[in-house]
């Protein structure tokens, strides 16, 4: 009995140390904190653009208070304004970053939804969610909601604000009429930016409700506006986006 039990011990202390060699090789046991620490720090990395209109993008955001960047999906516009608001608050230039997208459905209604505005509104900017997950991190973004540095801003709600010092990105703005587009312009305060976004044959109102168009075509010649017009072969999807849209 002892020379079984004894046999027994050493082939369990033989499973544990092959156990502990695969552990070893296959989980990483760097600490959570180190891990959260080098995810929030992904922001820093650059952005550069990958085609000539992306490029003029990004030089009209930093050079001009409004920028109207129009193009098809999957050309980097929503993208590239997030990396730039992050990279305005990292630098001081600006206090606050606020978001603002139309809660308006893409041809199906989700009906009642629970929760408080945060979550009401999370399924229309999850886009934003990811874009700026990628540039700040799970945990600085948490933080940066709930003191206010990064605000949620519905359009129904941006009436009688002045919007100073502060980032300010209008996405999916083909899904906002004439009104509602003027209305969002006339917000911008001092030593603000503000980047708007859209895809005009994307609206998901009837063609003659959106605004975006009209608006660009308006205001395109100001000294102080640019308005970007990005098209299929900025595309920075998959190569069959770029092709279908050229068809559909």
């Amino acid at each position: 009995m002892a020379k079984r039990a004894a046999r027994r011990a050493k082939l369990h202390a033989i499973d544990n140390d092959r156990t502990d060699r695969v552990h070893s090789l296959v989980f990483d046991h760097a600490p959570a904190n180190d891990r959260d620490q080098s995810r929030d720090q992904s922001y820093v990395r650059k952005v550069r653009p990958r085609s000539d209109n992306q490029r003029l993008l990004m030089e009209a955001i930093e050079s001009k208070p409004l920028t109207i960047a129009v193009g098809p999906a999957g050309t980097g516009k929503t993208y590239l304004a997030i990396s730039a608001a992050v990279e305005a608050l990292e630098a001081g230039s600006v206090s606050r970053i606020v978001l603002s997208r139309p809660a308006v459905e893409a041809g199906e209604n989700l009906g009642f939804l629970p929760g408080d505005m945060r979550e009401k509104l999370d399924p229309y900017l999850r886009p934003l969610w990811d874009a700026l997950n990628d540039r700040m991190g799970a945990k600085r973004l948490r933080t940066a909601l709930d003191d206010g540095t990064i605000e949620i801003a519905p359009v129904a709600f941006m009436r009688g604000r002045t919007l100073n010092n502060s980032f300010v990105l209008i996405d999916e703005a083909q899904n906002c009429t004439y009104g509602q587009l003027k209305m969002l312009l006339t917000r911008l305060g001092w030593h603000s930016t503000m980047v708007m976004t859209g895809d005009p044959d994307q609206t998901d109102l009837l063609p003659e409700l959106s605004g975006l168009a009209d608006i660009a075509r308006r205001v395109d010649g100001f000294e102080d506006v640019a308005v970007v017009k990005l098209v299929d072969t900025d595309v920075v999807r998959h190569p069959l986006v770029g092709r279908m849209l050229s068809v559909l």
